[in-house]
């Protein structure tokens, strides 16, 4: 089961199917225009952490961000907004994300005003809330390892489309809708304009439901305990 997220100019309201109760907050009818992006780990540049697994069109589509130390010393370790935004999403979504944001941003390119959405992936923590402005550096959330399913690390995206969400399926996995994560960066560090205001487009995108995870962990257990294969991480 899916639930549509909608996101409005002014009004944001989440339509909740199944046994969550629908509700509603308010969103800003703007939002600045970012002055670059940073990485999402230590900040600028990222020094200290490294990519233990990149960008791969069709498959993997985000990278995976662990320190020099490896995984082991990569729980707990804080994470970034890479750029000034809005966040759309911050809660934990069960499946293969476990506590993921997702956030809005905006920025001045070729003389036009561009979005995309950034989302950062099986948190420890989420340091923010849905709805609220997030400024570029500003400490979000730390890294994690979805409830024990992965070894510590942030998985990051960006998404050009910005239906995309936390849904994977409904969208080719290629260039045509997500960016190469560290390319956008590096291309982008310094962008023109930034402070500047740009309406908030209108999307949506949908989110799965618990029900649909617990019957899902379930059948999942039952595999295992059947076969005696499978582990649960390898299943999503």
């Amino acid at each position: 089961m899916l639930y549509r997220f909608s996101f409005f100019s002014v009004i944001a309201s989440i339509a909740f199917i199944g046994t969550l109760h629908a509700e509603s907050f308010f969103k800003p009818t703007s939002i600045k225009l970012t002055n670059g992006f940073d990485f999402p780990v230590e900040r600028p540049d990222a020094d200290g952490f490294y990519k233990s697994r990149g960008f791969r069109a069709g498959g993997h589509l985000g990278e995976d961000w662990v320190t020099d130390g490896g995984s082991g010393h990569s729980l707990g370790q804080p994470v970034y907004n890479i750029g000034q935004g809005v966040v759309l999403l911050a809660r934990d979504v069960h499946v293969a994300w476990g506590n993921v944001i997702v956030i809005r941003h905006a920025y001045l390119e070729k003389n036009q005003i561009c979005f995309v959405d950034t989302l950062y992936a099986h948190l420890d923590h989420i340091g923010v809330k849905e709805g609220a402005t997030v400024e570029r550096g500003q400490k979000i959330g730390t890294i994690g390892n979805n409830h024990g399913m992965y070894p510590s690390h942030l998985h990051f995206e960006i998404h050009k489309n910005l239906n995309i969400g936390v849904n994977h399926t409904g969208f080719a996995k290629t260039l045509v809708n997500y960016w190469i994560p560290t390319e956008f960066i590096v291309k982008r560090r310094t962008l023109p304009e930034g402070g500047r205001k740009a309406i908030l487009p209108i999307t949506h995108f949908d989110i799965p439901s618990p029900s649909s995870y617990v019957a899902r962990k379930h059948r999942v257990l039952h595999v295992k305990k059947s076969t005696k294969k499978s582990p649960v991480k390898k299943i999503f």
